[in-house]
């Protein structure tokens, strides 16, 4: 796969777009808050985000609700733990 993502502008214009606090973007985007969110539009040398966390954001925007639960679902199926609600991570249990 052949991947470059979108510049950092692009994000930031994203965000205000959407209207959107860097809290809710990364929430959106499923990071851990808005110092994460701003790693990717700020600062001398943005981080260039990764294909798998724009295409969770993108498909969030684009999909209806009932489609992302399905495949939410799919995804618990194989044993994830996902809470889009929640703002933390779930910890592994050691084997």
């Amino acid at each position: 796969m052949q991947y470059q993502p979108p510049p950092p502008e692009e994000l930031a214009r994203l965000k205000d777009e959407l209207g959107l606090s860097s809290a809710q973007m990364a929430k959106l985007f499923g990071l851990s808050g808005g110092r994460h969110w701003r790693k990717y539009t700020g600062g001398e040398e943005p981080q260039g985000i990764s294909p798998q966390v724009l295409f969770f954001a993108m498909a969030r925007l684009e999909l209806d609700a009932a489609t992302v639960a399905r495949v939410l679902e799919r995804m618990r199926k194989l044993g994830a733990v996902i809470d889009l609600e929640s703002s933390g991570e779930q910890e592994s249990s050691p084997d």
